[in-house]
């Protein structure tokens, strides 16, 4: 898979996280919770900038992040701005990281087993990109279901 591919799908569904986030009609809405579903789309928010932030930009980036996985899911009231901020970031550092791998980068293992196994990085690039649409798909239905 060419980078440059990567690099468009993960900025297309950065991008749409930042709109569905800006789309919730207040900044409460990001913390109800609907039915037996236990995320809120505001910690589905904070988890898929927690994960890229980690696995893309810490793990093969070496930027320095320090992922705190529960706070992603016990987080409450965050302000909109602040999550939108977290957004950005998350696309800045998944960009910059992506576009300093090679082919030969993406044909290693990775450098953890997150799933349990050995991968290629491409592999594990490629299912962090579906965590992402499924994540986001998520919210566009939380965010629905509370109109």
């Amino acid at each position: 898979m060419q980078i440059e591919t990567l690099l468009k799908l993960y900025d297309r569904d950065i991008v749409k996280l930042r709109e569905e986030v800006e789309k919730y009609e207040g900044d409460e809405d990001l913390w109800k919770k609907q039915g037996d579903v236990p995320n809120s789309g505001g910690n589905l928010a904070l988890h898929l900038c927690g994960n890229l932030r980690h696995f893309v930009g810490a793990i093969l980036g070496n930027s320095g992040y320090v992922r705190d996985r529960d706070a992603e899911f016990a987080s409450r009231d965050v302000p909109r701005a602040e999550i939108i901020s977290a957004v950005e970031e998350t696309r800045e550092v998944v960009a910059s990281t992506l576009t300093k791998l090679t082919a030969d980068d993406l044909a290693k293992t990775y450098p953890l087993e997150a799933l349990g196994y050995p991968m290629t990085t491409e592999y594990f690039l490629v299912h962090l990109a579906m965590h992402l649409g499924y994540h986001l798909g998520q919210i566009n239905y939380h965010r629905r279901s509370l109109s």
